[in-house]
């Protein structure tokens, strides 16, 4: 049992997603948090601030280091954040003289964001592809369908014949917008130091975040500790996607409630009404929209970082941005197997 039903045993069977989950293991987690510990040193090593055979060591400490699980849980607990209990390990597998160099200038808070950089954007390379087959879906369904009438309805009225092509045009035209952004959107590495003004490293700071971001794939821009931007971003396009296709899915619905219209395959069944096929899908989809617009309220008061850190508001994003990109993951996923299972849409 969990509390959440993400990653709950049988309610992940409905909003959970086993393609996107495992970015937000605890596994891929450290793994994306020690790629920024071996990147850092090779950075700094290029620019002389550490020597090569230190980077060298850390780099292949990192490649295969397994921290103990429970002392970074119990640490955690008492620290507020996993990384002190994390160098201290990694220092303890490199040894005490590359253990100098190991973390050199960074703070917690840039190999937390970091790792979540590199992790979304993994993440939303797979979203902007569920998209894409969506739009394949779409542009099938108007080959078959595009002609055919649907009645259109304002205010839950009905109002005048449409197409079916113009019920898809509304549903397919922001998520092109959304496939757009997804592929043009940033990811900026987090590196600030103590404070944000990367003190330790004098006039090379600059340069070895430039040299970081390009190890690790990500964009260079100065310190955004405490001005979360990039988070408040990521989450409103988050929301923006599960919106729109929240949209969809209850028009669906709509037009599952008024018969005549649609033709769907892979409804749920009833356990007191065997005849019925409900839309299920359509109605999770509307479900899943309505959860990110809560939750992106949350993401938006997390941007009040008090001075140069915040605890309080760092902690809030830890527990909403995870579940609003699971949401995302499986509003992608269900309107993808939503559209696949339209057998007839509108009347000839």
């Amino acid at each position: 049992m969990t509390a959440s039903p993400f990653d709950h045993p049988f309610l992940s069977g409905l909003v959970g997603d086993d393609e996107i989950a495992p970015y937000f293991s605890a596994e891929t987690d450290i793994r994306a948090m020690l790629s920024f510990e071996a990147a850092l040193a090779r950075a700094e090593a290029v620019h002389g601030l550490i020597p090569g055979d230190a980077a060298t060591k850390i780099a292949e400490a990192c490649a295969g280091f397994s921290p103990d699980l429970t002392s970074l849980r119990a640490a955690t607990a008492k620290d507020g954040v996993v990384v002190p209990e994390l160098v201290k390990q990694l220092r303890e597998a490199v040894g005490e003289e590359a253990g100098k160099s190991l973390h050199l200038g960074a703070t917690s808070q840039d190999v937390v964001d970091t790792s979540l950089m590199i992790r979304l954007k993994a993440v939303v390379f797979l979203f902007a592809g569920r998209l894409s087959a969506i739009f394949a879906t779409f542009d099938g369904l108007d080959r078959q369908f595009g002609r055919n009438r649907l009645m259109g309805h304002t205010r839950m009225q009905a109002a005048i014949p449409i197409t079916v092509s113009d019920r898809l045009n509304a549903w397919r035209a922001p998520l092109a917008t959304y496939r757009d952004r997804l592929t043009e959107q940033s990811f900026p590495v987090q590196f600030g130091g103590a404070a944000g003004t990367l003190d330790k490293l004098g006039p090379q700071a600059a340069a070895v975040r430039a040299s970081l971001a390009q190890e690790l794939g990500l964009t260079d821009i100065r310190q955004w500790q405490s001005a979360r931007l990039p988070i408040a971003d990521i989450a409103g396009l988050f929301t923006s996607i599960s919106g729109s296709l929240g949209k969809m899915g209850q028009d669906v619905a709509l037009l599952a409630e008024m018969g005549g219209e649609i033709e769907m395959s892979g409804g749920g069944t009833s356990s007191a009404m065997a005849h019925k096929q409900n839309p299920v899908a359509a109605e999770v989809l509307v479900s899943l929209a309505r959860f990110n617009a809560a939750a992106l309220s949350g993401i938006h008061q997390s941007l009040i970082h008090e001075q140069e850190r915040s605890g309080a508001a760092w902690t809030l994003e830890w527990l909403l941005l995870p579940e609003m990109t699971m949401a995302t993951a499986a509003s992608l996923r269900l309107a993808k197997e939503l559209t696949g299972n339209i057998r007839r849409l509108g009347t000839a």
